[in-house]
């Protein structure tokens, strides 16, 4: 049996090598990072499980099948269905919409996502955007590159309307990082019974979101991608926003129509817009949202913060610690969908 090699670090896995495996993380990462410091960050949290980091494809399709924890960003259906032990999934990114959730169902596997870890950094994200663009630093930018010195008029957050669509954590944030700037706030949530830490809540009742978008002067989009929210910032939206409105889209692509989006910024019918997210993404380099000196556009990196795997390992431990119990009617952390 010798050179079989068993570790946390790393296993060379083999037919003599058939320990159960609690969480396995796949080989790659989000915004490019390694997963490797991940693994360490979850082994400091259960010391006494089994954590294991596949460093190939084949590593990731043999150690599958007997892993209790499967932690990604995604994962395809037929990686899925060699998974024979899999309780639960633990996504490392606040999306799904993009997961076999039909797959994990039938599988009964427990599926978890990253939500609230990237709240702070991005709410950060859409206070730059919205500060640079009302202190119109762009033009400072650009003269400074030009080693020319003209003044120029910059804009005022004070006295604003600020909408914020999405009131989960990230939109809670940016909520939180708005006060003291002297700002109206709207909230706009699925259930407004539940209240927020805005000035006003709405739902997505079109009337009220009409009125609500009709004295917005910064829109800032924190929602899910939904079958209500897709297309919902669309011409009707751009031609009730007021002209000097400011767009910002950290939620999903999708939740804007971009050829609306474009004609808006081509007919001067919004101020401008800070994008981490499109719709396609990437962005082609060829596409007409590049070219508008107005809009800022960053690769869906609002996301990524030095401290992203820490804040995982948190949650994915608790939620290992709760399935140990055995006894999963108890409470998981992020829950997206759970068998009956």
């Amino acid at each position: 049996m010798g050179g079989v090699f068993c570790s946390p670090e790393r296993i060379w896995h083999s037919e003599y090598c058939m320990e159960t495996i609690d969480v396995l993380i796949r080989r790659k990462g989000t915004h490019g990072m390694p997963t490797e410091p991940y693994g360490a960050a979850i082994r400091e949290r259960l010391p006494d499980h089994n954590v294991v980091v596949a460093h190939t494809p084949d590593e990731e399709a043999s150690l599958i099948k007997r892993a209790r924890v499967l932690s990604s960003v995604h994962v395809s259906q037929e990686l899925l269905e060699k998974a024979e032990t899999l309780e639960l999934f633990a996504g490392v990114a606040a999306g799904y919409d993009h997961l076999p959730l039909d797959q994990f169902s039938k599988q009964g596997v427990i599926v978890t996502n990253a939500a609230g870890i990237h709240a702070p950094n991005i709410a950060e994200q859409v206070l730059g955007y919205i500060l640079m663009h009302t202190r119109r630093l762009e033009i400072a930018i650009n003269q400074t590159q030009r080693s020319h010195w003209q003044h120029f008029q910059a804009g005022e957050l004070n006295g604003s309307t600020v909408t914020v669509v999405g009131l989960g954590a990230i939109g809670m944030a940016v909520v939180d990082r708005l006060r003291g700037f002297g700002v109206e706030t709207i909230g706009v949530r699925y259930t407004p019974s539940k209240g927020g830490p805005t000035d006003e809540v709405i739902g997505f009742d079109d009337a009220k979101l009409q009125s609500a978008l009709a004295r917005t002067d910064y829109l800032i989009l924190a929602a899910p991608l939904s079958e209500t929210t897709r297309g919902l910032i669309d011409k009707r939206a751009f031609d009730t926003l007021p002209p000097d409105c400011y767009l910002v889209n950290v939620g999903r692509g999708p939740v804007v129509d971009t050829d609306d989006l474009v004609t808006a910024l081509r007919s001067d019918e919004l101020s401008g817009a800070g994008l981490d997210v499109t719709d396609p993404e990437p962005l082609p380099a060829d596409h007409p949202l590049w070219d508008f000196n107005n809009v800022i556009i960053t690769p869906h990196n609002a996301g990524h913060t030095p401290k992203h795997w820490e804040r995982l390992a948190d949650i994915v431990a608790m939620n290992v610690e709760q399935l140990d119990t055995q006894d999963q009617s108890g409470e998981f952390v992020n829950v997206i969908q759970q068998p009956e």
